[in-house]
């Protein structure tokens, strides 16, 4: 009973994360919903940016590719790189899952440095990265914990929950809650990071002149492109982990 509390416990504080705010923002009413707006807004754009240069660059595939669909296949081939070393030889499947997840994320923090938001005006609070949001990055987190579920079902069956009394039914309590904290901080990982290198650079803008901040913007620009690959690593770590049943 005091697994189950501490685990519905922890489910909870997930969900209330929801609820934190930092600034103000643009709520839209959708149905029974409260909803941010501007999140939705910036991450619409994301989307639209990577399938517009997707389109663009393979909508006349070559044998021999160049220029952006030479790119696009580099790309695909870092994907699927990655999840080979960290799924194994099963990876193929979950190649558009880790894909999606580090060109989403990847493209939502270089927006926040390099597109203008800031000149967009909205009645309540201002565009920002989506990644900027912790809706956004707990939804992610969240969709990273049922794909590694997923995986571990499918391929195990139910047996797959055997791996929460190994080594030992003593661990059984800190099995439970790794699953819980894993969401965690992935969440807080990326929010954090983003959010902190762009009040960096708006205190930097507003102290000095607009040259000095150039080299942090840089720097920044450098940390969300690891950030994206440190969580698509971590989502494909997590998915070879639940389908081999070892940590």
């Amino acid at each position: 009973m005091n697994v189950l509390s501490c685990s519905i416990n922890t489910l909870k504080v997930l969900y209330d994360i929801s609820g934190v705010e930092v600034g103000q923002h643009l709520y839209w009413q959708i149905g029974g919903f409260q909803v941010h707006g501007q999140v939705l807004i910036t991450s619409w754009v994301v989307i639209a940016i990577l399938l517009g240069s997707a389109t663009i660059a393979v909508r006349n595939p070559q044998t021999i590719p160049n220029g952006g669909q030479n790119f696009f296949e580099y790309v695909l081939e870092f994907i699927r790189d990655v999840s080979k070393t960290q799924i194994g030889e099963e990876y193929g499947p979950w190649v558009p899952f880790i894909g999606t997840m580090f060109l989403f994320i990847f493209v939502s923090n270089w927006s926040g440095a390099l597109l203008p938001w800031k000149i967009i005006e909205l009645p309540h609070g201002e565009l920002a990265a989506p990644t900027n949001d912790i809706n956004t990055t707990v939804a992610l987190a969240l969709l990273t914990s049922v794909a590694y579920f997923y995986a571990g079902l499918t391929k195990k069956g139910l047996s797959y929950f055997g791996k929460y009394i190994q080594p030992t039914p003593i661990l059984l309590p800190i099995n439970i809650l790794e699953d819980f904290t894993k969401p965690l901080s992935l969440s807080f990982r990326l929010f954090g990071n983003i959010l902190a290198d762009e009040l960096v650079v708006v205190v930097l803008v507003s102290l000095v002149p607009s040259v000095v901040p150039i080299p942090v913007m840089f720097l920044g620009l450098f940390t969300s492109g690891i950030q994206a690959l440190i969580f698509a690593t971590l989502a494909a770590a997590y998915i070879g982990e639940s389908m081999e049943g070892h940590h």
